[in-house]
């Protein structure tokens, strides 16, 4: 049973596969249907026909003989024949009938007293021949003949035979005999050459239709070929054109419907090919002006921002107009050199010059550094921070620095857009990857605004004030830092209820094709943290986790209980 259900499913997978297998299986099929349906009334048909024509020779023959054998009856003086001399009359009778059936060597015949007649002065012997089975009439067949003087009747019988049985024919007529009454004359025909000449036709009708069905399938295949041939050439160059083959062309030979997709293939492949030299000229054009840009600001932004500071510092001296205006200087020079550091960072990104430096690093003490360096802009947002740890494989083989840019990025976008409330960061992992989640419950956003997040420049409300001063690079830049890692950061956010961020990296040597965290991390009572002091060493505790301060109680709970799972066994 197995092995035939994998071989019909190779068979459907091949068929849906191949176009060229299902036109010709198609083909094939409604080829024999159509056949079948012609042969099937061309055998009945033909069957029909051989059987009346067999019949119509039976009804000749028993018209003959019985009009013989009543010519033989009424010359015949019967008043004074003795017994003896009637059964030699009956017997040149069936002679003649003998005569009259003499070239249809599979006739039988049979004489037979028809039934409820008066007694007569005269009685001939029922007689039949060898082959004749008078268990073969039907009582329908007698009373039909013995109803009638003038015409046959017939009747389809099975005979017995050593093949099982074959086809035959009883023909009834009546005769009437002088001074002996009225009897029944019944000639019984063998259909078996009919029959057999049936099954000949019928044998040599399948064989040419099997013939005619695989010719079929083979003109089918040819036809099939030479239009389904061009069409994997075009197949084949475009996954080759996609791999990056970009002069790969199609051989057009003729002026066909063929030939002409070739042709705009072709043309097709030559357009793409100039638009994406024309495009890879543009980025790296591009791609140097941003650097070339970014690199000759730097050394005029350095004196500006120089020359701000030594203002900055001296601004309590200014009157209050001056001082707010060096104030504000101060600050976007403070934008400037971060939006010239976020440039130059795509420039490499965009140029694949970017590298990662791998050093084992605790997520968790990461998380707590990141959190104690906003902790002042969280406490004038009034913003409590909250970090859970579940437990688990906190170490993990990344490059701290750009995790950290990433954490930075999420954390200040959620006291942003948190309005005050709680912001959680959740890390967790298993054997497989690691994971950082930032949750927010502030604004929130909309599907379509959550599917352009990590566009370049691009922000949800531009007209709303930023206490953060973000330009608008930072999560496309996150998007690339976990990219590098061979990871990613996924988004989840709801209108009015909030947003959440999780960064997975997978761990070195795994494949990590789930992230640890849910998506949107699970609401928790985590401790505050009304201070995070600066990341120092500290002995492990209980659970084998260092903390930042042994003095001050950190928020690295376990929300709930949780269920033994085969990845934290591993």
């Amino acid at each position: 049973m197995a092995g035939r259900r994998w071989s019909w499913e190779r068979a459907t997978g091949f068929l849906r596969r191949s176009l060229q297998a299902r036109v010709v299986a198609f083909s094939m099929l409604l080829s024999m249907l159509a056949l079948v349906g012609v042969f099937g009334y061309m055998s009945a048909s033909v069957g029909e026909n051989l059987f009346e024509t067999r019949r119509d020779e039976a009804l000749v023959e028993a018209v003959r003989a019985t009009a013989g054998m009543q010519q033989i009856f009424d010359e015949a003086v019967t008043q004074s024949l003795t017994s003896g001399e009637v059964d030699a009359l009956q017997d040149r009778a069936l002679d003649a009938v003998t005569g009259v059936i003499s070239s249809r060597s599979s006739t039988d015949y049979a004489m037979l007293r028809a039934d409820a007649q008066a007694s007569t002065l005269l009685q001939m012997n029922d007689v039949q021949s060898q082959g004749f089975e008078t268990d073969l009439l039907h009582a329908e067949l007698r009373s039909a003949v013995a109803a009638s003087a003038d015409l046959p009747f017939y009747q389809s019988v099975r005979l017995a035979s050593e093949t099982g049985g074959e086809p035959g024919i009883i023909v009834g007529t009546t005769v009437d005999v002088p001074l002996a009454g009225r009897y029944e004359l019944y000639l019984l025909t063998s259909l078996q050459s009919t029959q057999a000449t049936l099954g000949f036709m019928q044998l040599t009708m399948m064989l040419g239709g099997i013939a005619l069905i695989g010719l079929i399938g083979l003109i089918t295949w040819f036809v099939a070929r030479m239009v389904v041939g061009p069409v994997e050439a075009a197949a084949a160059s475009s996954a080759r054109i996609a791999a990056g083959e970009y002069d790969v062309r199609i051989p057009v030979r003729g002026d066909d419907e063929i030939a002409k997709l070739g042709r705009s293939f072709n043309d097709m492949a030559d357009s793409i090919s100039r638009q994406i030299n024309e495009l890879a000229t543009l980025s790296t054009v591009q791609q140097r002006f941003v650097s070339d840009v970014s690199h000759e600001l730097r050394t005029p932004l350095t004196t500006i921002r120089l020359a701000g500071d030594v203002l900055h510092d001296r601004r309590d001296s200014f009157d209050p107009v001056a001082g707010r205006t060096v104030e504000l200087l101060h600050t976007q020079i403070e934008r400037f050199e971060q939006l010239l550091a976020d440039l130059l960072e795509l420039s490499r990104f965009d140029a694949g010059a970017a590298q990662l430096e791998i050093e084992p690093t605790n997520l968790v003490r990461l998380a707590e550094g990141e959190l104690a360096a906003v902790e002042p802009l969280a406490a004038e947002r009034g913003t409590e921070l909250r970090l859970v740890a579940p437990g688990g494989h906190f170490e993990a083989e990344v490059d701290p620095r750009r995790i950290r840019r990433i954490l930075q990025n999420l954390l200040a976008n959620a006291i942003d857009h948190g309005e005050g409330r709680p912001v959680v960061v959740t890390v967790d992992s298993t054997s497989d990857a690691a994971a950082i989640a930032v949750r927010d419950h502030g604004v929130g956003m909309t599907e379509e605004e959550a599917a352009r997040v990590f566009d370049r420049f691009w922000r949800a409300d531009p007209s709303r004030q930023r206490r953060t001063g973000g330009t608008g690079l930072g999560l496309s830049i996150s998007r690339d830092d976990a990219a590098l890692h061979g990871g990613w950061i996924d988004v989840w956010s709801r209108p009015g209820e909030g947003t959440a961020f999780r960064l997975t990296l997978p761990r070195a040597g795994a494949h990590a094709v789930s992230s640890p965290i849910e998506l949107p991390p699970a609401d928790t009572q985590a401790i505050e943290l009304p201070h995070l002091p600066h990341v120092l060493e500290a002995p492990a505790d209980d659970a084998g986790m260092r903390l930042a301060d042994p003095t001050v109680e950190i928020a690295l709970v376990d929300p709930a209980p949780r269920a033994a799972t085969e990845e934290d066994d591993r």
